[in-house]
């Protein structure tokens, strides 16, 4: 299983996902789910993928093969607004679809991808997306300024109590280290290293990009400090009547 969350706010973009593709009694595999694509002064977005390692793989390197063959209208590279990056991994995510799909169904296998994309294209503001396996895609706003893939129920509701549009960066990332941490709590199948990408606003370069690895000190404390300050804030809640 994974978890990846996109993250989009009034300074900038958070991206974040970890690097747990199985996990069982005997078998942990560690595969990284972020691809960061950057040309300084003109656009930076990154990648998040979850479901089949090896849909996603393709998908990305589909894209990959299209730039650096520079294939025309599928050139990310060339593309002039974040939308079209979009459009661009949603045809890749189709294409990977049908060269595999006849393949995949005499096995009775579904084609499970999901994708979420951020960035941003010079000339617009950063933008972020969630792409679903048929390659169609949902934009994030305001109002709903954030998309989770994989496993994720244990931690999106701090999102949903805490998260602001405008709430800063390093906040942000805060909260978004504590989701991962209560969904490690919870899920054995979400695991470290964790990849962390805070990109502020027209910067147009990767200036933080951080792997928190088992043992981090940060983690640590977030898990100490949030199961902590959650039990004491239990503690001072009134138990409820059981008198009818």
């Amino acid at each position: 299983m994974s978890y990846c969350v996109g993250v989009l706010l009034e300074g900038g973009l958070i991206m974040a996902s970890d690097s747990r593709t199985n996990a069982g009694v005997d078998v942990i595999a560690t595969y990284r789910k972020m691809n960061v694509f950057e040309k300084r002064g003109s656009y930076v977005f990154a990648v998040l993928s979850a479901g089949n390692l090896s849909f996603t793989q393709s998908v990305v390197s589909l894209v990959e093969e299209w730039t650096h063959t520079g294939h025309e209208e599928h050139d990310i590279g060339a593309a002039r607004t974040m939308y079209r990056v979009a459009r661009i991994f949603g045809d890749a995510m189709r294409e990977v679809q049908r060269v595999d799909g006849p393949s995949l169904a005499q096995h009775n296998t579904e084609f499970a991808a999901t994708l979420i994309l951020g960035g941003q294209v010079l000339g617009e503001r950063p933008r972020l997306f969630h792409l679903y396996a048929p390659g169609n895609f949902i934009e994030a706003t305001e109002d709903t300024p954030f998309f989770q893939a994989g496993e994720i129920k244990y931690g999106r509701p701090v999102f949903d109590r805490i998260l602001k549009y405008g709430m800063p960066i390093d906040q942000a990332a805060k909260l978004v280290l504590i989701s991962f941490d209560s969904t490690m709590r919870s899920n054995l199948s979400v695991g470290m290293p964790i990849d962390l990408l805070c990109y502020e606003k027209d910067s147009f370069a990767v200036k933080h990009l951080r792997r928190l690895t088992d043992g981090d000190g940060y983690m640590a404390g977030i898990r100490k400090q949030w199961g902590e300050g959650l039990r004491s804030v239990f503690e001072t809640i009134a138990p409820p009547s059981l008198d009818d």
